[in-house]
């Protein structure tokens, strides 16, 4: 999105006089950014009450949320701690914040302990929410703010009315890691790799994705002698992830590796293509090693565009591609993986026409499954065809969404990003930097235009 002022000037009247200020607060994106971001919490906010007022979380409002059911599943209405005293299928940094919520809650005259009765322990629930929902819309705003520091402000627009935080904004603590991957890339391209390497590796502590990033960076980086800063990002993605993940090993080593092993022992769940298989009597033996095959060959494939293409992608490019890979052939695909996508999409290919396209594939599937879970879907043999034709969608979409940024990638012209002679804009020391002289033995690189 570029800056509409001249725009308006010419739907609305003459053009600016010479003592009007274009860059005033109204032609600024960051107040309408942070507005719409509001006006979208509220939505999901309002979609959240009637799950606070019926057990019937599923259908007919779709607004069932995990924090308050985590809240008495995993102990913390009995006071435990997360690790220490209760197992969690959460990496550390999530569990950390979900104790910080429960913290919030005692001091707002909440009770957490054994023994309480329903009354007691329902209201507890109920403010552990609160305190989680207005935590967690800081931290969409950290994720605007991010964008908003990025080249192209207006985007931000793009994430903050985007129907993704009405359904899916409140499922789970999925804010956090957004807020930590965004900082990542802002401090990236602000040629901070210290610091992106920090928010990288905490991001990895609240959720495994932002790992991925370094698949793309290490590339670029590679293919233009840029180790220096690449070094720096590992170190501190390193030790931001130690910080907090060793502390916790040491004190509950049980209790830390219960996420790691939840996560390789569960087979294909919710949303992914191994479970709509399954649902469809297609029994795929060996679905992890399928899984893992084919994700070591899409990041072969995705890392020898990187690599080889004559014109040098953009980082965001290869972050998409790397995420939505994983997406793609991942054991479990949740409502809320939606938001995982969103920022990166707006990075890679900030176009209409893909974000309503997202959209529609993504509010699909989440009233899909909703339905399916609610079992309204089954048709008289039992089966949930609905439901696959969603999840289908859902992935037919994202697969378009690859191609779309591939092709933006061999024919660098059609990269709105790259208009007007723009190399990599976000790309930190990636912007502008010339291939290492020994690619040229293998490809022709054009200058950047």
């Amino acid at each position: 999105m570029s800056n509409p002022a001249p725009a308006l000037s010419k739907v609305l009247g003459s053009p600016l006089g010479r003592h009007a200020r274009p860059g005033g607060l109204w032609f600024q994106p960051a107040p309408w950014a942070f507005l719409a971001l509001t006006a979208s919490w509220l939505i999901v906010m309002v979609r959240q009450i009637p799950c606070q007022q019926t057990s019937n979380q599923y259908l007919p409002w779709m607004c069932y949320s995990d924090i308050p059911v985590l809240y008495y599943w995993r102990g913390l209405k009995d006071g435990q701690i997360p690790f220490l005293q209760t197992d969690l299928e959460y990496p550390v940094l999530t569990g950390a914040f979900m104790e910080l919520c429960r913290r919030f809650v005692l001091m707002l005259g909440g009770q957490s302990r054994p023994g309480l009765s329903d009354a007691e322990v329902a209201h507890s629930a109920s403010l552990f929410f609160g305190v989680n929902a207005v935590l967690l819309f800081v931290l969409m705003g950290v994720l605007i703010w991010a964008h908003l520091k990025m080249s192209r402000p207006w985007d931000a627009m793009f994430i903050a009315i985007s129907p993704a935080i009405w359904t899916a904004g409140l499922i789970n603590w999925d804010a956090l890691v957004l807020a930590l991957t965004a900082l990542g890339l802002l401090a990236w391209s602000r040629k901070r790799p210290a610091w992106a390497g920090i928010w990288i590796g905490l991001g990895v502590a609240a959720k495994l994705y932002p790992a991925l990033l370094l698949i793309p960076l290490t590339v670029l980086c590679v293919r233009t002698n840029r180790i220096k800063p690449l070094l720096l990002t590992y170190a501190g993605a390193a030790g931001s992830w130690l910080a907090v993940n060793l502390p916790v090993y040491l004190l509950a080593p049980e209790g830390w590796l219960n996420f790691w092993k939840f996560n390789v022992e569960r087979g294909g769940d919710l949303g992914s293509i191994w479970y709509v298989l399954s649902l469809m009597d297609i029994e795929i033996e060996s679905a992890s090693r399928l899984e893992a095959a084919l994700l070591v060959v899409g990041t072969v494939v995705i890392c020898a565009l990187l690599l080889l293409l004559p014109r040098r992608p953009r980082l965001a490019q290869g972050v998409f591609l790397m995420v939505a890979l994983f997406l793609l052939v991942n054991k479990v695909y949740s409502p809320q993986y939606v938001l995982w996508l969103l920022p990166l999409l707006v990075l890679a290919r900030p176009r209409w026409v893909d974000w309503i396209g997202f959209t529609i594939g993504e509010t699909v599937y989440f009233a899909a499954i909703w339905g399916h879970l609610d079992n309204a879907l089954a048709n008289g043999a039992g089966q949930d065809r609905l439901y696959w034709m969603a999840v289908f969608l859902r992935i037919t979409v994202q697969l378009w969404l690859c191609v779309r940024v591939v092709q933006d990638m061999i024919d660098p012209k059609r990269d709105i990003v790259r208009a007007g002679g723009l190399d990599d804009p976000d790309g930190g020391v990636l912007d502008g930097a010339p291939d290492a002289a020994w690619l040229s033995r293998f490809i022709r690189t054009p200058a950047p235009s």
